[in-house]
């Protein structure tokens, strides 16, 4: 068993990865961008979430849906891992936790609206987190999202290369379980995603 997969057993449970997985969580580690189409079902979670956990940072999590994030952090919360969500529904106690949590270094994913990242508060904790090497990814999660083309477009996921600027060194991964050929130039010329 080599590291990944050790690390993958720790954290989750699973002797080996599913298919398509593991190249993408090896992206990400050694710094490179990747998008990732995966089937529903297929893990496409745990190629953000693994890293995170292996760097021993933050992974920023880009989420359509808030009810999708919640159900994220509650799984996360469960098997132990520090895990929050930023979003405009959130009680004044868990958005402190969460800020507390980033603020100590000690939160490991990041969960946030596209429309979070307009924010200069949000926009200043990316920039002071990549800036210190606490940033291990960005994560677009339904990254069809961006698409003009795909089938739930989202105007505020067109903004979202502006993470780019603010985090230049820091990997982007973009993730969706469906992609045509047109939606995956979309999503790679839009997020500025590179090799």
């Amino acid at each position: 068993m080599d590291s990944l997969e050790a690390a993958l057993h720790q954290h989750f449970g699973w002797s080996e990865f599913r298919s398509g997985q593991r190249p993408v969580v090896e992206a990400v580690l050694e710094g490179r961008d990747a998008l990732a189409v995966l089937p529903t079902g297929g893990g496409k979670s745990l190629c953000y979430q693994l890293p995170a956990l292996v760097r021993q940072g933050l992974v920023v999590v880009i989420s359509p849906l808030v009810a999708l994030m919640e159900d994220q952090v509650l799984q996360l919360q469960r098997r132990g891992i520090a895990a929050a969500c930023l979003h405009a529904g959130l009680d004044a106690a868990r958005r402190q936790q969460a800020l507390t949590h980033l603020r100590d270094e000690s939160l490991r994913l990041l969960y946030l609206a596209p429309e979070r990242l307009q924010g200069e508060a949000t926009q200043r904790m990316l920039e002071l987190h990549a800036d210190s090497g606490r940033l291990v990814a960005l994560a677009v999660d339904e990254a069809h999202c961006i698409s003009a083309w795909g089938h739930d477009f989202r105007p505020d996921y067109r903004r979202l290369g502006l993470i780019r600027r603010l985090c230049p060194g820091v990997p982007m991964l973009a993730l969706s379980a469906t992609a045509a050929p047109r939606v995956r130039a979309d999503i790679i010329r839009l997020l500025s995603l590179r090799s």
